[in-house]
C-alpha cells in the first residue's frame, strides 16, 4: 500500500514538475519586446501606447459608463500591459523574479490558477495605479503588478521556507540558505519606501508592486481554506 502511495505521488511530481504556464508567459514577453525592438522606435512607441494604460483613460471609463460597458480598450490595458516593457533591464527583472518564485507556486496551486492569478490580480494592482494616478497621462507598462502578486503567493504559501542566495563576500561568494520571509520582507519594505518616498517612472509604477503583492498574500490566504486548492505533495518540496 504504501509502495502504490510513493508511486503516485511520484508520477504527480513528474507530470506537474515543468511549469508550461510560466514558461508561456516569459515567452510573450519575450516575444513582445523582441517585436518591438525589429518594429522601430516610433512603431514600438506606437504598440507600448496601444497595449499600455494611461491612468486618467481608465479612471474616465470607470467613472463615465455603467458597468456593463466597462468592457472598453483602455480597461483591457490594465491586463495587456502585464506583457510589454519598455527596455530590457525592466523585463530581465521582471522575468528573473517571476522564474525563481514562479516556479514553486505553479507546481504548488496548478497551471491554471497560476494563470489567473497572474493575470487578475496583475490588473488589479494596475487598477489601484490608475487609481492613485488619477487624471495622469502617464504610460505604464510593465509585468511588475502580476510578479510581485505571485511573490506575495509564495510567501503565503512557503512561509518558513529558506532559500538559496550567493553573497558577496569581499572577492568570494558565499552560498547560504536564507528565509523566505526575511528576503521577500526586505524586497518588499524596499518596494514600500519607492512607493511612498521615491519618485514615478516613465514607466514602472512602484505602487503596482506593493499592491500586487498583498494581494497575492491575501490570495495565498484564502487558497489556504479552499479545500484542492493546494497540492501539498508539491508545496513544501
Amino acid at each position: 500500500m504504501n509502495q502504490a502511495l510513493r508511486l503516485q505521488s511520484f508520477r504527480r511530481r513528474r507530470e506537474a514538475r515543468w511549469p508550461w504556464m510560466l514558461v508561456a508567459f516569459c515567452l510573450i514577453c519575450l516575444t513582445i519586446k523582441l517585436s518591438l525592438v525589429l518594429l522601430g522606435p516610433a512603431s514600438g512607441e506606437a504598440w507600448l501606447h496601444f497595449w499600455g494604460f494611461r491612468p486618467d483613460a481608465v479612471i474616465g471609463v470607470l467613472d463615465s459608463r455603467p458597468p456593463r460597458e466597462w468592457l472598453d480598450a483602455d480597461v483591457f490595458g490594465l491586463v495587456t500591459a502585464l506583457f510589454m516593457h519598455a527596455d530590457w533591464l525592466h523585463l530581465t527583472g521582471n522575468l528573473a523574479y517571476l522564474w525563481v518564485f514562479g516556479i514553486a507556486v505553479e507546481r504548488a496551486i496548478g497551471h491554471w490558477r497560476f494563470a489567473l492569478l497572474f493575470l487578475l490580480l496583475g490588473g488589479l494592482a494596475n487598477l489601484h495605479v490608475a487609481w492613485r494616478l488619477d487624471g495622469s497621462d502617464l504610460l505604464v507598462v510593465g509585468a511588475s503588478g502580476g510578479v510581485s502578486a505571485i511573490i506575495g503567493v509564495y510567501l503565503g504559501l512557503f512561509p518558513t521556507r529558506r532559500m538559496g542566495l550567493w553573497i558577496p563576500l569581499g572577492l568570494y561568494l558565499q552560498f547560504a540558505r536564507i528565509p523566505a520571509l526575511l528576503v521577500i520582507g526586505s524586497w518588499f519594505t524596499l518596494h514600500l519606501l519607492y512607493t511612498v518616498f521615491g519618485p514615478m517612472s516613465e514607466t514602472v509604477a512602484w505602487s503596482a508592486h506593493v499592491a500586487g503583492f498583498l494581494l497575492g498574500l491575501l490570495a495565498a490566504m484564502l487558497l489556504r481554506v479552499l479545500p484542492g486548492s493546494i497540492r501539498y505533495e508539491f508545496r513544501d518540496d
